[in-house]
């Protein structure tokens, strides 16, 4: 009898599904910053909740925060291709040379807030209109609220940005503010607060989300809310590794990918540059200054000219510009 015992235990066990026994897949996902920044709480958080949660322990996703697996923004992409690690969440104007495409989404004046520029990225991206991410599977693809100015110097209209040296994410940005006077200076977010202090820069153009947890609002006192343009940034995930996941594990990164993500991220982003407008607007210490109806129209030939010359410069440009401005009109007529 004692000599059953053993056995009937070993057969119980292989009984089991295998699940049962089996350890979850695990991912790394790269983040630049810390699990209080605020493009965390909008554009990863979200997903990566998702899945710890709703997998049944099939798949389990670290997160190494801070830059560990890579501290450059540029090279996350690479991260990626390369396998150090399985996801990563990438600002594509940081390695244009890598994402010509997507381009056409950092244009000055496109985009009204975070909800447009996030549903036309991703649908341009599950409509394989760019033809910049054939290495990745696109968990999602995120536009930020428009990037407004924040100083160290007076800033309350465009005559006030004549001289000063801006911080700003891509070259369509830059652009649009040299024309308007200043001197655009492309920089990583995460560089931004240190150029301020060291003084090689006088402004930042970023999203209002992003000001206190990448340390420029200590740095500035002056905010003008002129909207340039979206910034695009996506998380994304080595294409060989998703496509080698079990189909249950592939179907479960689906359903929390795509507008699903989007929509939590444009939620969660104009939730947080709502409230850090009016935490700006509450302290006496700072100016913060919404543009006058002139000014307004003065960017907006700036800005026209910019798009106009950008889309001239090849039919390509040109194409996905008409496939940006008919998808951005089937969203505003709903």
């Amino acid at each position: 009898m004692k000599n059953c015992i053993p056995r009937m235990v070993a057969l119980i066990f292989a009984l089991l599904p295998i699940g049962v026994a089996a350890e979850p897949i695990t991912l790394k996902l790269s983040f630049f910053s810390s699990d209080r920044h605020a493009t965390y709480l909008s554009a990863v958080k979200p997903f990566v909740d998702a899945i710890n949660n709703e997998s049944g322990g099939l798949l389990k996703i670290n997160i190494y925060f801070s830059g560990k697996l890579g501290s450059d923004l540029a090279q996350q992409p690479q991260l990626v291709r390369q396998g150090a690690a399985d996801i990563a969440f990438i600002v594509p104007g940081y390695s244009p040379q890598s994402f010509p495409d997507t381009a056409v989404l950092e244009l000055p004046g496109l985009f009204r807030d975070a909800r447009e520029a996030s549903l036309v990225y991703t649908r341009l991206v599950a409509r394989h209109a760019l033809a910049d991410y054939g290495d990745f599977f696109v968990i999602g693809a995120f536009g930020t609220q428009p990037e407004t100015i924040h100083g160290r110097k007076h800033l309350a209209s465009i005559a006030d940005l004549a001289g000063q040296k801006i911080r700003v994410n891509n070259q369509s940005a830059a652009d649009a503010l040299a024309q308007l006077g200043a001197v655009p200076k492309l920089l990583p977010l995460n560089e931004v607060s240190n150029a301020m202090s060291a003084g090689t820069i006088d402004a930042a153009a970023v999203q209002s989300a992003q000001l206190f947890d990448s340390g420029i609002a200590r740095l500035t006192t002056h905010h003008y809310l002129l909207g340039i343009g979206a910034a695009p940034l996506a998380l994304v995930m080595n294409r060989k590794v998703f496509d080698a996941l079990p189909e249950r594990a592939k179907e479960l990164i689906q359903r929390r990918s795509g507008e699903w993500a989007a929509l939590r991220y444009s939620e969660v982003s104009a939730a947080l540059s709502g409230q850090v407008v009016k935490q700006l607007e509450a302290d006496p210490r700072r100016t913060v200054t919404t543009p006058t109806a002139a000014d307004l129209a003065a960017a907006r030939r700036v800005f026209d000219a910019v798009t106009d010359q950008w889309a001239a410069a090849s039919p390509r440009h040109r194409q996905l510009l008409d496939l940006v401005d008919a998808e951005l009109a089937r969203i505003r007529s709903r």
